[in-house]
């Protein structure tokens, strides 16, 4: 049967997962806490704890294989780990995606970029990342193995969202002149890594975002409208306190095209923009 392994089953492999074992998939996922392998085992999910327990059954057993793993200074985790054994696979695997970030890009100042751009990241966590995306589509070039490369703009979704921090009183409208993000739903994620699997291009590359790029600050700004409070405060970002984690994101400014999605893989986004995907938040968190 078609089963897929999933490297680091976090937030969005969890919906990609639960999407592919409804439709009839056999889905094994990684997880380095014994506590998580018992939830995943509790939603249908067969756990391996890795690294720890023997990871061969599942690789002999996996027709497609997800990597959600991030990066480390040691390169990607999977690839320095199971590398050879992958290569050496490359002919048993139907399709292999590997979940990147538009981090990989950089700064743009606002402007668009699609997947020709040229890679020039402003963080070290992009850094990273491109080197990852490049190992895995070099084992693409040198093994036919059917490398897919997702670069995934900032994900929201159930447990993911504005309202919390928004009814908490603890959100803020964070101004930085200028400054616009790209973002995709955890749902339209998975859609594209299905639709993808149906229809592989090894070797491709796909920006995974919605239709419509917007300034962070009117993100939180509509979460408060449609619940019905006060507008958060307005802060500047250059005296704003935050974590170095979320400076760094506002270190860079893009609006990034799906026009890939759209026209090779056929995807109609479900939330094209972040005003549907909030109230289909809101209306699940209501119910």
């Amino acid at each position: 049967m078609k089963t897929l392994l999933v490297f680091g089953y976090g937030y969005t492999a969890r919906v990609i997962g639960h999407d592919l074992l409804q439709a009839g998939w056999r889905v094994i996922g990684t997880t380095r806490s014994a506590d998580k392998a018992a939830e995943m085992r509790a939603d249908g999910i067969e756990a391996v704890i890795w690294p720890g327990d023997d990871i061969q059954p599942a690789l002999d057993a996996a027709t497609h294989l997800l990597i959600s793993t991030a990066p480390n200074e040691g390169g990607d985790p999977v690839l320095a780990e199971l590398g050879d054994e992958i290569a050496r696979r490359a002919g048993q695997f139907a399709w292999v995606g590997y979940l990147s970030t538009t981090a990989v890009y950089g700064n743009r100042d606002g402007d668009w970029v699609d997947e020709a751009a040229e890679l020039r990241p402003a963080t070290r966590r992009g850094e990273l990342r491109v080197a990852a995306e490049r190992a895995w589509l070099d084992l693409f070039e040198a093994t036919a193995l059917p490398v897919h490369v997702f670069r995934l703009a900032g994900i929201y979704g159930p447990g993911r969202g504005p309202f919390a921090k928004v009814r908490a009183g603890t959100a803020r409208r964070i101004m930085k002149k200028g400054q616009v993000f790209s973002r995709t739903h955890v749902e339209d994620i998975s859609q594209v890594v299905r639709a993808s699997i149906d229809a592989p291009d090894p070797g491709a590359v796909y920006n995974v975002c919605d239709n419509d790029p917007a300034p962070p600050q009117e993100v939180i700004a509509e979460a408060a409208r449609m619940l019905g409070l006060p507008l958060p405060e307005a802060v500047d970002f250059e005296t704003a306190e935050m974590t170095a984690m979320a400076r760094s994101f506002y270190a860079e400014s893009k609006r990034v095209s799906n026009r890939r999605i759209i026209e090779e893989l056929g995807i109609t986004l479900k939330y094209p923009d972040y005003r549907s995907g909030l109230r289909a938040l809101l209306a699940t968190e209501s119910r």
